[in-house]
């Protein structure tokens, strides 16, 4: 359990995350998983990093059950945590591939948000539930997944998206099997992976450098809403429903 990374072919990392039952994760995950992408990728011979998960979803965000219990202490170590983990895959030093099955929800988008390309099964939902859950968040990383009057459209009624419906828009680069998922993660890694090292890099600083937003900054302005949420108890109040009165989800599941 956690995460840990491999290095299945020359010039590939692996960093898989596995937090039973459902890959919600707490805040050690959350800085676990961003040292691990940062490390991957500042090594030498790292090309290209795969992102994937064990179990039955991709991520179901934070565990809501640690900031039930430990309040403001978890709330703010998950934000930090978050922050680092979503800025850690949009500044890995190489390209990253999010390999998503099954459920992609709150904190996932901000991990696949943040990746420069997602492989997913035909079993992959996206979605924030952010608001069923007394949070706010990671509309940065949704926006650049759909256009913007669907994020929103999301965002407000904490519905889900399809693979296929993403792929349609231009964000999920293929669409396979489940089976077939993990293969061809890796055959687009290795097709990255082929070009030279130091010109990806290269690239890498120079597609960051002209995105129109600056995602680490938008996102820690999402994340004020958050503690303000938290601040004046409407957060308590959302949060004390979950897994109540058929709101259940994945995370609690």
């Amino acid at each position: 359990m956690g995460v840990s990374t491999s290095c299945p072919e020359k010039g590939i990392a692996l960093v898989t995350v596995d937090f039973p039952p459902v890959n919600a994760l707490p805040v050690r995950g959350w800085f676990a998983l961003a040292e691990a992408v940062g490390v991957a990728g500042r090594d030498p011979g790292t090309r290209c990093v795969v992102l994937t998960a064990r179990g039955r979803g991709f991520n179901a965000g934070v565990d809501i059950k640690e900031i039930q219990a430990q309040g403001n202490d978890a709330l703010l170590g998950v934000n930090h945590g978050c922050a680092e983990a979503f800025a850690a895959v949009y500044e890995c030093e190489t390209p990253v591939v999010a390999a998503v099955h099954g459920f992609c929800l709150g904190g996932g988008i901000g991990l696949v948000g943040s990746a420069d390309a997602i492989v997913a099964s035909e079993d992959a939902v996206f979605g924030l539930p952010e608001l069923d859950r007394g949070a706010l968040g990671a509309a940065t990383h949704l926006a650049r997944l759909v256009p913007p009057h669907l994020m929103r459209t999301l965002y407000y009624t904490s519905r889900t998206a399809t693979a296929a419906e993403l792929h349609a828009h231009g964000s999920v680069w293929r669409v396979v099997p489940r089976d077939e998922l993990d293969s061809t993660a890796m055959e687009l890694a290795r097709e990255i992976a082929a070009k030279d090292g130091r010109l990806l890099r290269l690239a890498k600083a120079a597609i960051n450098g002209i995105d129109p937003v600056d995602i680490r900054r938008s996102y820690r302005f999402e994340q004020g809403f958050t503690f303000e949420a938290a601040l004046s108890g409407v957060a308590d109040r959302v949060r004390d429903t979950f897994g109540k009165e058929g709101a259940g989800s994945a995370e609690n599941d």
